[in-house]
């Protein structure tokens, strides 16, 4: 009996490999079909989270409108999508410099935004400004500049664009988020605080567009990191409070936050969390037992002060 057993494992294997081939190659057919046409907005495109995005949704058919601050990066993007997509199956992108951190400009933006096909179908708040330090050594300014970027210019352009999806009874509003809109990490105060009100406007906005079938989705991945950097070595790796923000900022690559925003439009998500464990358990942490989320991250800010910085 031990014989056939062992015959039949490797057949088990492939038979599930095989299955798991076929759905995510009908995923695939399924996501391109559920944006084909579409007409898609992502704000930030010229970011590493935004670039990926693009490519995402403009392989898969969708009407592109590319928004940065940057016409030169804009035009680079431009250039790399049509070089490897089929023109036949996709459509070329419109670019519109937009910088969400000057408000004064967004209503004018959206317009703009407007004219490129007459309406929106997807809009994806990509856009994001950080700054790390300890509190008293920010300016208001810059936390204004903060507050302006992440939070007022995506909701600014949002308001701008929400009454043609409300008159057209349609649409989808996908907000990228980060875990700072859950918990605040420390010398983040003005980010963590802009992700807070952010996600708060978006909740409230998903009840109150539901009866028009606009849809409302957060994705709120832990840190976004860079294609090539990794996280260094320090003489206080092995601490446990150290081991716990290491994780926390190990973060997502763009492509899977990118894949994810794809399967949140697809599925119509509402909200998704897209972290590794750790930043998991933190949240939850966060939640159920705060005094104890509250010590830890103490313990580290102390121990972080009381060590030389690296380099």
């Amino acid at each position: 009996m031990g014989v056939p057993a062992v015959l039949m494992l490797p057949l088990v294997l492939l038979g599930i490999s095989g299955l798991l081939f076929i759905y995510q190659e009908v995923s695939n057919l399924w996501s391109k079909s559920a944006v084909q046409n579409k007409v898609v907005v992502i704000t930030d495109a010229i970011s590493g989270l935004g670039k990926e995005c693009a490519r995402v949704f403009h392989t898969s058919g969708a009407r592109l409108v590319l928004c940065g601050k940057n016409w030169e990066r804009l035009q680079s993007l431009h250039d790399a999508l049509i070089s490897v997509a089929d023109p036949s199956k996709t459509f070329t992108p419109k670019l519109v410099l937009l910088d969400l951190s000057d408000i004064s400009c967004v209503q004018d933006v959206a317009k703009e935004v407007l004219d490129c096909y007459g309406c929106v179908d997807i809009l994806i708040n990509n856009a994001s400004m950080k700054v790390k330090g300890p509190a008293h050594k920010i300016s208001l300014e810059l936390d204004k500049k903060i507050m302006d970027a992440n939070y007022f210019g995506p909701i600014t352009l949002t308001k701008a664009l929400l009454p043609n999806m409300i008159s057209r009874r349609t649409g989808q509003i996908v907000l990228v988020n980060n875990i700072q809109g859950k918990l605040g990490i420390p010398f983040r105060t003005a980010y963590a605080a802009a992700k807070h009100a952010a996600l708060g406007f978006f909740d409230c906005l998903r009840a109150e567009v539901e009866e028009y079938d606009v849809i409302v989705s957060t994705v709120s991945p832990s840190f976004i990191r860079s294609y090539h950097v990794h996280p260094g070595q320090g003489n206080w790796e092995a601490s446990i409070w150290k081991f716990f923000f290491r994780r926390l900022t190990y973060g997502v690559h763009p492509v899977d936050v990118a894949e994810e925003v794809m399967r949140t439009v697809r599925r119509k998500k509402q909200e998704v969390f897209l972290a590794n464990p750790i930043p998991k358990a933190a949240v939850y942490l966060r939640t159920f037992f705060p005094e104890v989320f509250f010590a830890v991250v103490a313990c580290g800010v102390k121990e972080k002060l009381n060590v030389p910085e690296e380099g």
